[in-house]
């Protein structure tokens, strides 16, 4: 069984079942293929996540996590024998979905019907649309489009309105508030979001995922892959990107949408049951949508690490990155305390907007200095991002003294 073959796997699959139709109908069965095993895979890793991010976060903070729904005892199953006083906790998805889709669906009498109805499902939609562009294998591209990336960020913008139509529909003042909040937060991160990915436009010369992909194929010396995470303006988009993701996708230290001790449960405070189940899902499919999104833009896509890695399918290295990010999501959760709104804004306006600009003039130099030592540019590049940033960093700090921490004895 060689390489190309593995490659080749699941389109071969796809083919062998869409071959005997008629070639009109051909792409629209393929089309369908697609959106099923795009729905299967992302909602089963969702389904996974959450036991996993619950689980991490015990063990990060020391307590336990799920663990009353898992394996069966060993007196029924002598061969589980090695699960022995343990139940890991394994049914925790299925028995949350269980709970979720009896519970009752409960609207206040005020409420607009049918905003309230149709927030939860707008948002889960427009977070399914931004998968339809990632590249997730080199024949793994739902839908080829030359402006992928813009339509990435289209449909996840998208998702503002939901939150407030949720907010406004629910007739609750809580909710409107949090909903504003929300809309608030997330407009200000769209733009550093936005701007720490036009330095990887410019330099591949493409608005196409598979493009900028394609872009980062080679290697220098023939060992060190040419991923934009590798270079100074790259890595100061990767860290800035990812941070704004964090504020777009509702996650610590910027869940302030969320936050119950203001704002009970912000803009779902009047849902219920399965609407509720239906914005939690949509909140971790952004998440991974975004984690995708910067795997393709900034750590290489599908291609390999080392050149004779190329061996190992690229869907499985796409993979490999994105739950590495995945985790570093659960991992900020657990230890990041939540930031006051001031500081939020702050962080944003005052500290993303202006090094993305700055990143951006960097890239630039960085593509003008082609023709200097590969050294010679990085140390150029790396000085002009990491000045301004301390500057920056020093005039937002100054006058403020160093938090402190008392812990209980």
């Amino acid at each position: 069984m060689n390489a190309d073959f593995l490659e080749r796997f699941p389109v071969t699959l796809r083919d062998a079942a869409t071959d005997w139709l008629p070639a009109p109908w051909n792409w629209l069965l393929q089309g369908l293929i697609a959106v099923i095993a795009v729905l299967a895979i992302f909602g089963s890793l969702f389904a996974v996540l959450t036991l996993i991010e619950r689980k991490a976060l015990g063990r990060i903070q020391n307590r336990p996590g799920p663990n009353r729904t898992g394996l069966p005892y060993t007196a029924r199953f002598p061969f589980l024998k090695f699960t022995e006083g343990k139940i890991w906790g394994l049914g925790q998805p299925m028995a949350d979905g269980i709970k979720m889709l009896t519970k009752e669906d409960i609207v206040p009498r005020e409420a607009d019907q049918i905003l309230h109805f149709i927030a939860p499902v707008a948002m889960l939609a427009m977070s399914l649309m931004t998968f339809a562009v990632i590249p997730f294998g080199r024949y793994l591209v739902p839908v080829e489009m030359d402006a992928s990336v813009l339509y990435f960020f289209a449909a996840g913008a998208a998702t503002e309105l939901a939150v407030f139509m949720a907010g406004w529909g629910s007739r609750n003042k809580f909710a409107l508030l949090a909903a504003m909040r929300a809309l608030a937060q997330l407009i200000s991160y769209e733009l550093p979001l936005i701007l720490s990915f036009v330095p990887v436009v410019m330099i591949a010369g493409s608005l196409s995922t598979t493009g900028i992909v394609a872009a980062q194929s080679s290697y220098h010396w023939g060992l060190i892959p040419h991923w934009y995470v590798l270079t100074p303006w790259g890595f100061a988009g990767f860290v800035m990107f990812m941070i704004a993701a964090l504020a777009e996708s509702n996650r610590s230290p910027f869940d302030l949408p969320e936050a119950e001790s203001e704002l009970i449960a912000g803009h779902l405070t009047e849902y219920s049951g399965f609407k509720y189940a239906l914005f939690f899902m949509a909140e971790y499919l952004g998440m991974t949508a975004l984690s995708g999104m910067a795997v393709t833009l900034f750590l290489g896509g599908w291609n390999a690490p080392l050149p004779f890695l190329q061996i190992v399918p690229s869907y499985v290295w796409f993979a490999v990155k994105l739950l590495t990010l995945l985790m570093g999501f659960i991992w900020i959760r657990a230890t990041l305390p939540r930031l006051r709104m001031d500081q939020l804004m702050h962080l944003s306006w005052q500290f993303l907007v202006p090094l993305c600009l700055i990143n951006l003039a960097n890239s630039t130099v960085w593509h003008l200095t082609a023709a200097l030592p590969y050294a010679v540019r990085w140390l150029i590049c790396a000085v002009i991002i990491v000045v301004p940033f301390a500057l920056i960093g020093r005039s937002l700090t100054k006058g403020q003294a160093p938090r402190t921490y008392r812990y209980a004895e």
